[in-house]
């Protein structure tokens, strides 16, 4: 039979994930800064293997609307080029012959509210994999209980684990309320 803490340390470490799934979801929706993170998902053609582009350039943001992107080969520059056109970011780059550089354009006031409602789904998602953390872990009690572990010990573990899964909705929130604070910025 488990001690009480393993039960919570379980449920707190599931709802990290929920919280560094949310961070990491809410870095790939474009608020109209730029942000490296924005090209995480876009991989290119080098050398024979799907590689992500920070892997084949080095990648920096020169000021608030902008990415340059220089690659480490210059033969990868029509390719890099090529997988950001094609890539869902909906940004066209220029491309000089030596760097390419990508402009973050400003959100119009419907992209902002679209963006608003995408991040507000993450977020949710989040939520759900809290609660459901929570749920499992309470389960897990009650069958602890029936293995022969105190129902005191129980009622503490439930109190516990409700207050960190509150603490994490709380987060939660407060990360939604920063990047739609950052997404309606103008």
């Amino acid at each position: 039979m488990e001690d009480l803490k393993t039960y919570i340390d379980k449920a707190q470490e599931k709802m990290d994930l929920a919280i560094m799934y949310l961070e990491d979801s809410l870095a790939h929706i474009r608020a109209g800064k730029a942000d490296v993170r924005l090209l995480d998902g876009i991989k290119v053609n080098s050398y024979g293997s799907m590689v992500p582009i920070s892997n084949a350039s080095s990648i920096s943001t020169p000021d608030a609307r902008s990415i340059a992107i220089r690659p480490w080969d210059k033969s990868m520059l029509h390719i890099i080029e090529k997988a950001i056109i094609d890539s869902d970011l909906g940004i066209m780059p220029e491309n000089n012959g030596e760097i390419i550089r990508i402009g973050i354009p400003p959100l119009n006031e419907e992209r902002r509210k679209d963006l608003g409602k995408q991040c507000k789904s993450e977020s949710e998602t989040a939520k759900v994999s809290v609660r459901n953390a929570r749920r499992e872990s309470i389960d897990a009690l009650k069958k602890a209980v029936k293995e022969g572990m105190p129902e005191d010990s129980q009622k503490e573990g439930e109190e516990k684990i409700q207050k960190i899964h509150d603490k994490y909705i709380k987060d939660i929130d407060a990360i939604l309320e920063k990047k739609n604070k950052e997404i309606m910025t103008i």
